[in-house]
């Protein structure tokens, strides 16, 4: 929403400006397709080659679930943390193997179903469920099932980073391919310096176009747009500390939920509940 909200404020703002100021948009939309096709062609084929195919379908899917609003909000940590809570305390109260049937598989399990927003987001569960496993076997101590996480969510951050890197990159290059169309313009401007004065100054004009779209689609579209994926990627990456906090916490012999505060403490503030709302969100789904 807000993205194509910003998106049109841009265009409006620099195409209404250019309008008032007397400028023939005419000009501007004739050239338009042909400085489009060349700027944006030559941006996808250089963005291709740049990039692997695991990285180009990420990038796409990114840039899909841009547009959507943002699912890590304050509801979604206190269903998660919720979640923590009930599946620590099952095992504070029955053992570590009462818990085995629910590790084993979580889309069974009556707490996970409790909890459809976290409890079948495939990250999470998956994230969840290997640290809980690796608790019930025990063989593990806490230091090394920490630095095994650190290692886990490094990767995490370094795979959802690459798109944001690769639109960083198409966007750097925007501009100078918005020079080669200009360059272009010009070179055939100059192929016909016989025509009238009014001819060539719109040929001009046209590959001046070139120039203006490769840097409005680099900085009004394509960085804004990594810098949002960039966003998202930092709150998927939180979500993930908040379960990992939550957990070494319980393995050095805190309740749940005194548990359930350390990760609560390490949200950011903006999406971060209080301890009363969390607290009242826990006994109301008790």
């Amino acid at each position: 929403m807000f993205l194509i909200l910003g998106y049109l404020l841009s265009l409006i703002c620099v195409f209404g400006v250019f309008i008032l100021h007397g400028g023939k948009i005419g000009v501007v939309l004739e050239a338009l397709p042909f400085e489009m096709a060349t700027i944006g062609g030559a941006a996808v084929g250089a963005f291709i080659v740049n990039n692997q195919p695991k990285v180009i379908k990420a990038t796409l899917a990114s840039a899909m679930a841009a547009i959507k609003p943002s699912k890590y909000t304050k509801a979604r940590y206190m269903e998660l943390m919720t979640l923590l809570y009930d599946i620590l305390q099952k095992a504070r109260k029955e053992g570590l193997m009462a818990i085995e049937a629910d590790v084993e598989e979580p889309h069974e399990s009556e707490i996970f179903k409790k909890y459809p927003g976290v409890g079948t987001d495939h990250h999470v569960v998956e994230f969840m469920t290997d640290y809980l496993r690796m608790m019930v076997s025990g063989n593990l101590n806490s230091h090394e099932i920490e630095a095994l996480m650190d290692s886990e969510i490094d990767t995490h951050h370094e795979e959802a980073h690459a798109p944001v890197a690769a639109l960083n990159r198409m966007a750097g290059g925007l501009p100078a391919f918005g020079i080669v169309a200009a360059v272009l313009g010009v070179v055939n401007t100059m192929g016909s310096v016989g025509q009238p004065p009014a001819i060539l100054g719109g040929m001009v004009g046209s590959a001046l176009v070139g120039t203006f779209l490769g840097i409005l689609l680099a900085y009004a579209f394509v960085e804004p747009l990594a810098g949002l994926v960039e966003q998202k990627a930092a709150d998927a990456a939180k979500e993930l500390q908040c379960i990992k906090t939550t957990l070494l916490a319980s393995m050095q012999g805190y309740n749940p939920a005194t548990a359930i505060e350390f990760g609560r403490k390490v949200l950011f503030s903006t999406d971060r509940p209080t301890f009363l709302e969390l607290e009242d969100h826990v006994r109301g789904k008790k």
